[in-house]
């Protein structure tokens, strides 16, 4: 009789971005989540410059306290092909004479990857060419999630609520600092949150109570992205946060947190070096201490959030909120969450194992329901502008 096999899942995580290192934590937090017996974890490595690698020290997070862990010879190049023959990695792809390329097919990718170029549809798009089962949002998705501007403007349409806001081009402020300062000292009183439109994990966000802050936190948000959002601060408000899990018709919401910061929001260095051990070792209250109602709302809320962005696989949605006035703003949508929101599942009964378990059959439900799609028409007129000719392209007569 003779062995199922495991299923093959190659977890991405790095990434040219600047939430790198948060990407390594959640992608090593992923792979150990795996049960063994059912898969076979490959790890898959992006440096900070682009490049590709693949190997067994890249799946214990000890190695990467090592600067020169890529010039180890188990640490090898590789890539993912887009041609649909591969369906998978190509390993050692310029290998010369006396060493061959190798390939190795996946079965599901799992992009543990946060931020630019990996939560913003970029690799998704890779993913779709190659015709490979992925776990998360699709191309659309993810870029449209990761833009903080676009986003709101979709959940407006949808009447889920959120902050009002005033954004502008890194252009808008360099040519005229003081035009920018008059337009939102006009509309909005401090203190205010400064937003890079892309990034998450906090980084390029700055709270500003004063002009000459206001002026620092935009410089710093201008260096992160070509555009940069501002909100006002919701005085007395708290942080909500609510996972989402599902995809199609069906969708559930997880327990609720109550972020605690020391500062006046969750910081990068609250969120990840506190504890550090990722989110999962941020303070928190789990489940967070507001009304039965409130609660509901948020779960409800959440779920059609992610339905108006066309959502699957697993989002963290963030709020503001002020439970005495049951106010409710929808802030932000993460479709690849800091540990994958672990430790709010886990009030719900899930393991990390079934979390991921979950993730991958979801993956393959979303890829089952593209392939009902055709792609394939086939007509006769290449041939009939073949024997005609084509009008109007250069050289033609």
């Amino acid at each position: 009789m003779s062995k199922t096999r495991r299923t093959t899942v190659a977890v991405i995580f790095g990434g040219r971005s600047v939430e790198h290192d948060v990407s390594i934590v959640t992608g090593h937090q992923v792979m150990k989540a795996f049960a063994p017996e059912r898969y076979e974890v490959i790890p898959v490595y992006i440096s900070r410059d682009g490049r590709w690698f693949t190997g067994e020290a890249l799946a214990e997070l000890e190695s990467f306290k090592d600067d020169d862990i890529l010039n180890r010879d188990d640490a090898r190049a590789c890539l993912l092909s887009p041609d649909t023959r591969y369906h998978g990695l190509i390993i050692d792809p310029l290998a010369g004479r006396f060493r061959k390329s190798e390939r190795r097919r996946i079965d599901v990718a799992f992009p543990a990857l946060h931020g630019t170029h990996g939560e913003d549809g970029s690799i998704q798009g890779l993913f779709e060419l190659a015709d490979i089962p992925y776990v998360g949002c699709a191309t659309l998705d993810s870029a449209l999630t990761n833009d903080k501007i676009m986003t709101k403007s979709v959940l407006r349409q949808a009447g889920i609520p959120v902050l009002d806001d005033l954004w502008f081009t890194r252009d808008n402020w360099l040519d005229g600092p003081d035009a920018v300062i008059e337009e939102l000292l006009a509309k909005f009183e401090f203190p205010l949150f400064v937003k890079p439109a892309t990034l998450g994990s906090s980084i390029g966000i700055g709270r500003a109570d004063s002009e000459a802050l206001l002026r620092a936190s935009i410089d710093i948000a201008a260096n992160f992205d070509s555009r940069v959002l501002v909100e006002p601060a919701m005085a007395g408000g708290i942080e909500i946060n609510c996972s989402v899990l599902g995809f199609g018709a069906q969708y559930q919401a997880s327990t609720l947190e109550q972020p605690i910061s020391w500062d006046e929001f969750l910081s990068y260095e609250d969120k990840y070096l506190r504890g550090g051990e990722g989110m999962k070792s941020a303070e928190r209250l789990v489940p967070a201490p507001i009304s039965a109602d409130l609660t509901a709302r948020v779960k409800a809320t959440s779920i059609a959030a992610f339905k108006a962005v066309n959502g699957r696989g697993i989002a963290r949605i963030d709020y503001f909120a002020l439970p005495d006035q049951n106010e409710l703003y929808l802030n932000e949508i993460n479709t690849m969450p800091g540990s994958l929101a672990f430790y709010l599942w886990r009030e719900d009964g899930y393991t990390a194992a079934d979390l991921v378990d979950k993730l991958v059959e979801l993956a393959h439900q979303a890829h089952a329901e593209k392939r009902r799609n055709t792609y394939d028409y086939q007509t006769n007129l290449v041939a009939a502008a073949s024997q005609r000719g084509i009008k109007g392209g250069k050289g033609v007569k």
